[in-house]
């Protein structure tokens, strides 16, 4: 019997993402039994300080890639939104599984829509995306930063901490917990972030046998979504500390697959918003994210992720890895 381990984050929405890619290996490969390491990352340990400020996405994945570099873990499995475009020397993420609903969602015990909100409402979220989309729309709210597990920031919402949250509703419907809130809305204008919604595999590179299994796992078409995603991010030089929203997809003309990308830069006060979107067929798709990424650069995205940047974090500087 062959054994292959699985590092993963200890939250409650991690391990359920590593015991769904455990089962599905073992239903395809019954010769091989999957364990789990179970790792708090600091990005977990953390909750006093917004992400942007203690390293950002990195710190989400840095504790499962070491562990897989030391020989402790064949695999991780990631929520995809969470790594990094930069993957370490001897890993390689080469799996992403299809995507599911990427759908940001209003939560409230009080209100039943974003647009029931009144004047001055406190809406939580950490999410520089997030506010940035949510004050372009509703400029009179007040936003308020939102850290904790997924239960702790449902349990500030009933407390009355807040009026509103917004959160994925991938991970809600995934736990379960959409049952136990009275208002539920999803913003569909909403742009979803880089990777929302699918799990990213990464492996030791060296092991062809866990490529294979891993392999096994891919999703060709939200592979190329989320790559094009990623490539407009890596070329945009967009980290956590940015306002940034991307979105890829694939549709149907007629007898063609044509790939559509859309994104939004700007400030997180809503403003200074900078909207841009690009198609091509399938097969020209592979440097749609580059394309966009300088159409954005050229009518002044870098100047409005400096600034962006400079407004959310004016009193604070972000620690690194």
């Amino acid at each position: 019997m062959e054994k292959l381990v699985i590092a993963t984050r200890a939250s409650a929405l991690a391990l359920w993402q590593a015991y769904h890619i455990k089962e599905r290996i073992e239903t395809s490969f019954p010769e091989v039994t999957v364990e789990l390491n179970e790792i708090t990352s600091k990005g977990d340990k953390i909750l006093d300080k917004p992400l942007a400020l203690v390293g950002g996405k990195g710190h989400f994945t840095k504790e499962l890639e070491d562990e897989m570099l030391a020989g402790n873990a064949d695999l991780a499995v990631h929520s995809l939104k969470d790594v990094p475009t930069y993957i370490p020397e001897g890993l390689e993420l080469c799996a992403i599984t299809k995507r599911q609903d990427q759908s940001d969602v209003f939560l409230s015990h009080t209100y039943k829509s974003l647009d029931d909100l009144p004047e001055g409402a406190v809406v939580g979220t950490t999410s520089l995306r997030r506010r940035m989309q949510l004050l372009e729309k509703r400029p009179d709210l007040k936003v308020k930063d939102l850290r904790g597990n997924v239960n702790t920031r449902l349990r500030k919402l009933a407390e009355g901490q807040y009026d509103a949250i917004i959160l994925a509703y991938i991970g809600l419907k995934r736990l379960d917990l959409l049952k136990d809130i009275p208002y539920v809305e999803k913003l569909d204008f909403f742009i979803p972030p880089m990777g929302q919604a699918a799990l990213g595999i990464e492996i030791v590179a060296s092991n062809d046998r866990v490529r294979e299994i891993a392999m096994s796992l891919n999703d060709e078409d939200t592979f190329l979504c989320t790559r094009v995603e990623r490539d407009f991010i890596s070329v945009i030089g967009a980290g956590c500390s940015a306002p940034v929203a991307v979105n890829a997809s694939i549709e149907t003309d007629g007898e063609n697959k044509m790939v559509h990308v859309r994104a939004m830069i700007g400030y997180p006060d809503g403003t200074h918003i900078l909207h841009e979107s690009l198609s091509a067929p399938l097969d020209e798709a592979d440097i749609l994210g580059d394309q966009l990424a300088q159409k954005m650069i050229e009518k002044g995205a870098l100047d409005i992720l400096e600034n962006a940047e400079k407004i959310a974090f004016k009193n604070e500087m972000p620690e690194r890895l």
